[in-house]
């Protein structure tokens, strides 16, 4: 999803990576229309995911058990899947929050 000019020179980095990434935003779109299925072309233009992008996001959910379809309508999966996804997120936000972003050159830094 765009945003304008302003807010973008003026919001911190933080602000602007909690926007949600392609996945999230078609989760929080699909579990607040749960009553509903679209197509993958209106779940695109609903969330501001790119068009093209759209068919890989909704597979991968599918894999995943969040999302379901059926001919060429997609709509929200199993709760008890969205629920464990959500709270991981939930605590993996948290604990980037409370000790920063993971550094990959430090993972290897004691093994050598």
């Amino acid at each position: 999803m765009p945003i304008d000019i302003d807010t973008f020179q003026s919001s911190s980095e933080e602000d602007l990576r909690h926007r949600g990434t392609n996945a999230e935003r078609v989760l929080s779109f699909l579990a607040t229309n749960s009553e509903q299925a679209f197509t993958p072309g209106e779940i695109a233009e609903r969330t501001g995911v790119v068009r093209n992008s759209i068919g890989a996001v909704l597979s991968r959910l599918e894999e995943r058990g969040l999302v379901r379809h059926r001919g060429h309508y997609w709509a929200i999966g199993d709760e008890e899947a969205l629920a464990t996804y959500t709270s991981t997120r939930s605590t993996a936000r948290a604990m980037t929050e409370r000790f920063g972003d993971e550094n990959p050159e430090e993972w290897n830094s004691g093994n050598e």
